[in-house]
C-alpha cells in the first residue's frame, strides 16, 4: 500500500474515533461486561516495520486485520487469544531477475498468540489498558509472477495499550497501539501497529 493509499484508512478510524462520543441517551443502556464475560473483536489497522532484519529492510507498511478473544477476569484483568493477518509492501520495486530470484511484492505474517491485559476503569464506558504478549509467527511471499516464497516461521513478543469504548449494550469500539519483535530463523524484526475496530461481550 502506497502512502497516499493509507489516508482513506486513516479517515475511517478517525470518524469512528469520533463516533464512539456516541449520543448522550446512549449511555443508559450500557451494560458493562463483568468477570466471566468473553468478548469478541475485529479489528483493522496499518503497521510499519522499522527498517533493521531481513524483512524490515526489504519490507516498508501495510493493512492488517485481527480477530480477538478477550476473556474478563477478577481484578481488571482479561486474558486474550489474538489471529492477525498483516500485509507488507516491498520497499524499493524489484524486477525479475531471470538468473536469479523472481521480483518479489509483499510478504504476509500471520500470528497467533495470546496477550495479558491490566486493565483501569472498568466501571465506567471508557476502559483503558496496557497489554503484553507472546505466539507464533508464520510468513510468507508473493512474487511478480505470482509464486510464493517463506521467510520462515518463528515467534513473537509485543507490548501495547489502548482502550475500549462502550458505544450501546455489550458493543464497544476497541482501540489499540503495539510494538512486535518478531523472531525468524537468523532474523529479527520489529513492527509498530496501531488498530481499531468493535468488540461485543457475550451475556450469559
Amino acid at each position: 500500500m502506497s502512502r497516499v493509499g493509507g489516508w482513506p484508512m486513516v479517515a475511517v478510524l478517525a470518524t469512528l474515533v469520533i463516533a464512539a462520543a456516541g449520543p448522550a441517551g446512549a449511555a443508559g443502556s450500557i451494560v458493562l461486561p463483568r468477570p466471566g464475560q468473553v468478548g469478541i473483536g475485529i479489528q483493522g489497522g496499518y503497521g510499519m516495520l522499522v527498517k533493521t532484519g531481513d524483512l524490515g529492510n526489504d519490507f516498508s507498511d501495510g493493512p492488517t486485520i485481527a480477530v480477538r478473544l478477550r476473556y474478563r477476569m477478577r481484578y481488571e484483568r482479561a486474558l486474550g487469544l489474538s489471529f492477525e493477518n498483516e500485509r507488507f509492501d516491498i520497499r524499493i520495486p524489484e524486477a525479475i531477475d531471470p538468473l536469479g530470484f523472481p521480483g518479489r511484492t509483499r510478504v504476509n505474517a500471520v500470528l497467533s498468540g495470546l496477550e495479558f491485559y491490566q486493565m483501569f476503569g472498568t466501571r465506567t464506558r471508557t476502559t483503558k489498558m496496557v497489554m503484553v504478549g507472546a505466539g507464533v509467527a508464520q510468513t510468507s511471499g508473493r512474487t511478480l509472477d505470482h509464486d510464493t516464497f517463506y521467510p520462515g516461521n518463528g515467534t513473537y513478543v509485543s507490548a501495547g495499550g489502548g482502550f475500549e469504548r462502550f458505544l450501546i449494550r455489550s458493543w464497544a469500539i476497541d482501540l489499540s497501539a503495539r510494538y512486535m519483535a518478531v523472531f525468524l530463523p537468523d532474523d529479527r524484526n520489529h513492527e509498530a501497529q496501531v488498530a481499531l475496530g468493535f468488540i461485543w461481550y457475550a451475556s450469559y
